[in-house]
């Protein structure tokens, strides 16, 4: 039995897979907010205190960089150590990966049914894939194939500069610079980056007599619900909210544009996270394919790599299935065909 995890900037999932049931069926799972409790360690005995189940090891994924087995995650006060954990349980290893590393493992095996594609390309069936996951934070990851199996690499890449593209977003960088230290693409292009967009065209719209949250802005830890419920509200949407997120879209495009260029993602680009499904509508117009392709000389270059939205919420915890039982056992390829 091995533990598997994804240990995010809000909440912790944990499962519980083995050989015999494969990457895909959990014997048992669970998901808890980090914000109630002090650390992994005590997630983790709560959620094994439930099982009679005998775990021999662990492959867990973590919002943040990870080096020599040590990771300090980056929307957490939380330092995780792979050997002090393992000793911890007595288990017999211990894996920590980069949150985006997993979810890259299990994108190489998702099949049609997982996935809302916004632009159907040319795959070059051996060319690279990136991911981009936009929530507490932004992750990204991209997979090579080396001939027999896919290979995945991690990256900080949500870190690098913020780098507007027109006047708006000008404007929105001098604004945030004025709160940060240093306006990095997360700053814009996660969660709390959508709360961010919100504040400044708030700000900068405050002569507007459109609906927006004023009431609940001062009630609320997290505006990020409310803004996308508004923006998607049907009867009364509010313009600020939907405003908003036309322009996290539009940035999201811009960036993802960028990583496809940066690691030649011939094969594929994949969205996750837990926000965008809920922005599907939005999506299905042409902002997002837009931004991604305006590359000056290589727009229409950009036109032929695909582009497809995760819809499979527990593909974290998939990709942890599929690394654990690779490390379990001879390495096994993973098809890069759809199904």
């Amino acid at each position: 039995m091995i533990l598997v995890g994804d240990i995010g900037g809000t909440k912790t999932a944990l499962a519980v897979i083995s050989r015999e049931s494969g990457p895909r069926r959990f014997l048992a799972e669970g998901v808890f907010s980090n914000a109630e409790f002090p650390s992994l360690e005590v997630i983790t005995r709560e959620f094994l205190k439930r099982l009679d189940l005998t775990i021999d090891g662990a492959v867990l994924g973590v919002a943040g960089p990870v080096i020599n087995g040590r990771a300090k995650l980056t929307n957490v006060p939380w330092i995780l150590d792979s050997k002090i954990f393992q000793n911890t349980f007595n288990f017999s290893h211990v894996h920590l990966m980069n949150d985006l590393e997993l979810i890259a493992h299990a994108v190489p095996t998702l099949e049609r049914s997982e996935l809302f594609t916004l632009n159907e390309g040319t795959s070059s069936m051996k060319g690279n894939m990136a991911v981009v996951a936009p929530g507490t934070g932004l992750g990204e990851a991209f997979i090579t194939w080396d001939g027999k199996c896919c290979r995945v690499h991690p990256s900080e890449g949500g870190h690098t500069d913020f780098a507007p593209k027109n006047r708006l977003e000008a404007d929105l960088l001098n604004y945030l610079r004025g709160k940060f230290d240093h306006v990095s693409y997360e700053r814009v292009c996660s969660g709390p980056g959508i709360s961010n967009i919100y504040a400044y065209l708030r700000q900068e719209d405050h002569k507007s007599n459109s609906t927006d949250l004023k009431g609940q802005s001062e009630e609320i830890d997290d505006l990020t619900p409310a803004i996308i419920n508004a923006a998607l509200d049907e009867k009364k949407p509010c313009k600020i909210c939907a405003r908003t997120l036309e322009e996290f879209i539009s940035i999201l495009g811009a960036k993802a544009g960028n990583l496809a260029l940066t690691v030649l993602a011939t094969n594929g680009v994949y969205l996750s996270g837990g926000i965008i499904p809920r922005m599907l509508p939005l999506f299905k117009k042409d902002l997002f394919m837009k931004s991604f392709c305006d590359k000056g000389r290589y727009s229409d270059f950009m036109k032929n790599i695909p582009v497809h939205i995760i819809l499979n919420t527990k593909v974290a915890l998939t990709g942890a299935a599929c690394k654990a039982l690779e490390l379990n056992s001879e390495r096994i390829p993973r098809c890069l065909r759809r199904g």
